[in-house]
């Protein structure tokens, strides 16, 4: 059964940036969105490469053709880019993120690399269909992150795979059967990363797509829009020749951004891909849509090597910088101890250093506060580390106390009706009914890579400092 894709795009800055640096496109045959970054180093010109590049790979093709095609054009939208750094270096740091579709009437062929993102709602349920290139989601794989921490990470803006206009891009490809009343998101962070599934599946489940559209845009902009909006929804309909006919929207800072031409090229832009009909006698076009090698750029080859490695030493240096002035605090040998710096390690190097293990005991505290140090609790600079430490002192002696009288309680013996109890009870070690703390090999202690607060579940302690 052939289907059609009922679609809408849409772009905008958001509430906190300056320009639009994402792009989006849009077809009866194509859906794409790209988050350009690279701020000065122009961001919003490596998305628009992306969606022109999409917009002139725009046409219907089969099914076996589909994920060639989209490999075809996220390879000439990097080699794009190589060029432009070529001929300006100071473009050199631009990259995109890549996400969207290519349809054939039957099949689906999705291209993804970075972190925009995929979606697909089918019969009420929505699933993330793509699976982001970043540092967070590798950690979330590593089972060292949960995704509740993951959204407030510092770090979760940290991409690892993107167009760049690098040699090697490691795109995600795969298909997609798709269901009459599936409807699909493509989308930036500027709109996941403020809005939940949950009302992302709420919202995908409307009859009306401009409204979708726009209240989804609201409560992007609602919860704090602090990066641009862009998306792309399409639901799938019996096939309609009126749909399929539909004119392409190109959105975003392809709309807005010149995309200069590389050295050498005269033509006014470059040229929209003849529509082959059988890509599978025509050895010219089929190599249009297979993936290439980037051009060798030997001239600019150790520059760029240099620039990186400036690059990482000054991110190096600035991390370094701002970690020694952050405190924390955290398990230290089953005690609790005061830390300068940043939770867990850096490309091996540990990022943070003990300035005071306590006496306090981890066992001593509430259950509530031994979760807490456990998961490390941020502190406004030393001072308030260390009243965050007399505080938690103060509960660990009152706890304790709490504990071991109720130990004294549980071991008197029973009393016969007239005489007085003379047994004594030797006094016993604190705490023992606390919950166990894992303990840590001494000069490596690995931490949550978040500093986010715990909160008692019904089954835990309703009262964070009862003993």
């Amino acid at each position: 059964m052939a289907f059609s894709l009922d679609f809408r795009v849409h772009s905008e800055v958001g509430r906190i940036r300056k320009n639009n640096q994402d792009a989006a496109f849009g077809s009866p045959n194509l859906l794409v969105v790209a988050d350009g970054m690279g701020g000065a180093a122009a961001g919003d010109l490596a998305s628009a490469v992306a969606a022109t590049e999409a917009r002139s790979g725009d046409r219907r093709l089969d099914d076996d053709h589909l994920l060639p095609h989209m490999a075809g054009i996220m390879q000439r939208a990097n080699d794009r880019m190589a060029d432009l750094i070529e001929d300006d270096p100071q473009l050199d740091g631009m990259g995109t993120t890549f996400s969207g579709a290519a349809f054939s009437g039957t099949t689906l062929g999705i291209a993804h690399i970075g972190d925009s993102r995929g979606y697909l709602l089918r019969e009420g349920e929505l699933k993330q269909l793509t699976h982001d290139h970043s540092w967070v989601q590798a950690l979330i794989d590593e089972g060292r992150l949960t995704p509740e921490q993951a959204l407030t990470h510092p770090h979760r803006s940290l991409i690892l795979r993107v167009l760049n206009g690098s040699g090697e891009t490691e795109p995600d490809f795969f298909t997609l059967e798709p269901q009459e009343g599936d409807v699909l998101l493509f989308c930036s962070d500027g709109l996941s990363g403020m809005v939940s599934d949950e009302v992302l599946a709420t919202q995908l489940a409307g009859d009306d797509l401009d409204a979708m559209v726009t209240e989804l845009t609201r409560l992007a902009n609602e919860h704090g829009g602090h990066d641009n909006i862009s998306l792309v929804v399409a639901r799938v309909v019996p096939q309609s020749d009126e749909l399929d006919q539909a004119p392409a929207v190109l959105a975003g800072s392809a709309t807005e951004r010149v995309v200069p031409l590389p050295a050498g090229k005269n033509s006014p832009a470059y040229p929209v891909p003849e529509v082959v009909a059988d890509p599978d006698h025509n050895a010219h076009e089929q190599a249009r849509y297979s993936p290439r090698a980037s051009k060798p750029r030997w001239p600019t080859a150790l520059a760029a090597v240099i620039a990186v490695l400036f690059l990482v030493t000054a991110t190096l240096w600035g991390i370094k910088a701002y970690a020694s002035s952050q405190y924390f605090i955290a398990e230290a040998e089953g005690r609790v101890g005061i830390y300068n710096g940043l939770p867990g390690a850096l490309l091996g190097i540990q990022m943070n250093q003990l300035v005071e293990r306590r006496d306090t005991l981890i066992a001593d505290l509430p259950v509530f506060y031994q979760r807490q140090v456990g998961n490390t609790i941020a502190a406004a600079g030393l001072e308030g580390a260390y009243e965050t430490a007399e505080k938690l002192d103060e509960f660990a002696t009152r706890c304790a106390a709490v504990r071991a009288g109720r130990l004294d309680a549980q071991q008197l013996p029973p009393v016969t009706p007239g005489e007085a109890a003379t047994t004594q009870v030797a006094p016993l070690p604190l705490a023992t009914q606390s919950v166990p703390v894992t303990p840590v090999p001494t000069g490596h202690v690995n931490y949550p890579t978040v500093l986010a607060p715990l909160t008692p579940t019904a089954d835990e302690e309703a009262d964070p400092e009862a003993c």
